[in-house]
């Protein structure tokens, strides 16, 4: 079992920035895809950024978010600049045994474990 735990969520003025982190311990593993997904209130659970053999990115995020990821620390960031109120929501990372491609990567029930969530708040 893996556990993730995220943090770095808060409240930024529209244009900021945050950093999101994602801790996992327990049977941790080098390889496997990371992603993070955030659900705003209303809509469903929508990717933002992933990176398995490769990064993915969203076309709402992409040019102002970055995923990286730490093996050593078994931890996966999430630079957010240039934040918009569109972008509040609650951050999920989640973490695949599997390296994800495609359609697949993008989709949910794909991923085998999952944080309990951190608010970021954008406001105008």
């Amino acid at each position: 079992q893996v556990q993730l735990v995220e943090s770095g969520g808060g409240l930024v003025q529209a244009g900021g920035s945050l950093r999101l982190s994602c801790a996992a311990s327990g049977r941790t593993s080098s390889r496997g895809t990371q992603g993070w997904f955030r659900k705003a209130p209303g809509k469903e659970r929508e990717i933002v950024a992933a990176i398995s053999w490769s990064e993915y990115y969203a076309d709402y995020v992409k040019g102002r978010f970055t995923i990286s990821r730490d093996n050593a620390k078994n931890t996966v960031y999430l630079q957010m600049n240039s934040l918009k109120p569109e972008d509040t929501a609650i951050y999920y990372c989640a973490a695949s045994r599997t390296m994800l491609t495609g359609a697949v990567l993008m989709t949910p029930r794909f991923y085998d474990f999952w944080g309990q969530g951190t608010q970021v708040t954008v406001s105008s």
